[in-house]
């Protein structure tokens, strides 16, 4: 099956335009379709932290993205939820059917004031360094960056977000975009580079994990997660 990717335009928002404060960001953000996004800019750091907490006293989620002041607010897609628990079942299936230790962090806010940056990935998971992390309830992302972020792309492009990510020290970035994962490792440069192998988790069946994702289309999570386990089992390397 060939998944369609749709991706909303940006909305804009100029600087000269009437947004100052927290309830102006809060009243941008309740306007939002799914899988529409909007930038504000410029916004202070206290302005994105006062809108997280807007965000949670409404009981609603909208993923928000800060970089130095640039603000974006986004929603998602059923289709973008759909596939994030898919690709997620798929990740865990795999750890667990293998025996691989790891602490899953979900979309977790992961901020720095140091750096003017933050962000919320769609997964992202605690794989070599999870003994670090377990039983926190808050985690220093200064000293401990999850080892791997995970970023579905059928409600935008996360392209944009890639220096966000290497600035807050993300090793790994996956990228799903309906069709391929592409894996993004950092270099000691501070860059991502594309990479055929997975470091956070070596042996991925990535190609093999397309005919998982595929079965959004026809199938119920349940029998996806079923399924999907019984093919690890039945590798000889499993």
């Amino acid at each position: 099956m060939t998944t369609a990717t749709v991706e909303s335009p940006a909305k804009s928002v100029e600087p000269s335009d009437p947004v100052t404060g927290v309830a102006a960001l809060t009243q941008i953000m309740f306007a939002l379709a799914p899988g529409q996004r909007v930038t504000v800019d410029p916004v202070p750091w206290e302005d994105y932290e006062g809108l997280m907490g807007a965000r949670a006293e409404a009981g609603r989620h909208f993923r928000l993205t800060f970089d130095q002041g640039s603000l974006e607010i986004m929603t998602t897609s059923n289709l973008h939820e759909r596939l994030k628990k898919v690709l997620a079942l798929l990740i865990e299936g795999w750890l667990d059917e293998t025996g691989v230790q790891y602490s899953p962090s979900g979309a977790v806010t992961i901020r720095r004031p140091d750096r003017d940056r933050g962000f919320e990935p769609d997964e992202c998971y605690y794989v070599q360094n999870w003994s670090k992390v377990k039983g926190l309830g808050e985690i220093d992302f200064a000293s401990n960056p999850p080892d791997l972020t995970v970023e579905v792309e059928v409600s935008r492009t996360a392209a944009s977000r890639l220096p966000v990510f290497a600035a807050l020290n993300i090793p790994e970035v996956w990228r799903y975009d309906g069709e391929l994962i592409t894996v993004h490792l950092l270099d000691a440069g501070g860059t991502y580079q594309v990479s055929a192998v997975s470091r956070a988790i070596p042996g991925f069946p990535f190609t093999d994990a397309r005919r998982f994702l595929s079965m959004v289309a026809t199938e119920d999570h349940g029998t996806i997660s079923r399924d999907f386990r019984r093919w690890v089992r039945s590798l000889p390397t499993a």
